[in-house]
């Protein structure tokens, strides 16, 4: 595979033929780390995060390390490894868009998991070392995102933020304060994150516990409110109002305000005369 697809897309991967007898040594890495066995079985001896392990390798058993632990193997046969990197910032992103909180998937090491979702993804990954083989990047990010989705459901879980927890008092009235004072501004779930002092995952879940909404559509409201104040004054052009309040344009506005309160802004225009 191109030696710059675990930059671009987070999974980098290759085949390598193990010597019996040597010890194998594999230093701390910044990505998470997956060894498949391929082949006969072989007895292996393993040193990871403190512990010695002993079994019989066989073909389709999968070892996870974890990003940050080294570790060392010796295997009494000849073998073949299929060796992966997963970036944890691809575990991240798969996490998000499952609706779950990053910060609490914990990769712990694993050893001779079976899962045979991760062995097909791992091979047909493997095929992009051909140069026989066109290289399609959008199939090969797709295995990548499916391999990082299967890391993350064997995953451990930190405890969830409290059921019943909310923002502060402090923290809603700066978040509040801060979004009325931007409306006009492209607002981003890091800014809102650092006003409120918490993590951008943590703000998404106790946002909406305290607003009563995603904070995308807390600030549309607050967008389409803004715009009515404005329209009732009747100083500005539609157009104006639709920059002052914050949208692109004013069919956005109008989309937006009929959405939200079932009328436009011209129909709004018209009942105030």
């Amino acid at each position: 595979m191109h030696d710059n697809w675990l930059e671009t897309i987070g999974v980098g991967v290759e085949s390598r033929r193990i010597t019996a007898g040597l010890t194998h040594y594999v230093p701390a890495s910044i990505n998470h780390r997956l060894g498949i066995h391929v082949g006969a079985p072989v007895n292996a001896s393993c040193h990871c995060d403190g512990k010695h392990h002993r079994r019989v390798q066989s073909d389709g058993d999968i070892d996870i390390v974890p990003a940050g632990l080294d570790g060392d193997w010796q295997d009494d046969a000849d073998c073949t490894i299929l060796r992966l990197w997963v970036s944890p910032a691809l575990v991240r992103r798969a996490a998000e868009d499952l609706d779950i909180d990053p910060d609490r998937v914990v990769v712990n090491p694993q050893f001779q998991r079976r899962d045979p979702r991760i062995e097909h993804i791992a091979h047909a990954l493997a095929t992009g070392l051909s140069p026989d083989v066109p290289s399609d990047r959008l199939y090969f990010e797709s295995l990548a995102k499916a391999l990082a989705v299967r890391i993350i459901q064997g995953a451990a879980s930190k405890p969830d933020v409290p059921a019943r927890q909310t923002l502060s008092f402090s923290q809603k009235r700066r978040l509040a304060d801060f979004i009325e004072a931007n409306l006009d501004q492209d607002l981003s779930l890091d800014e809102l994150a650092q006003v409120a002092a918490t993590s951008v995952s943590h703000l998404k879940v106790l946002f909406r516990r305290t607003f009563g909404l995603p904070p995308h559509q807390y600030v549309i409201h607050r967008r389409v409110e803004r715009a009515k104040t404005l329209l009732h004054q009747g100083k500005m052009p539609l157009s104006q109002i639709a920059l002052e309040a914050g949208f692109a344009h004013q069919s956005h506005m109008a989309q937006s305000m009929k959405r939200i309160l079932g009328v436009t802004p011209a129909a709004l225009v018209r009942m105030q005369r």
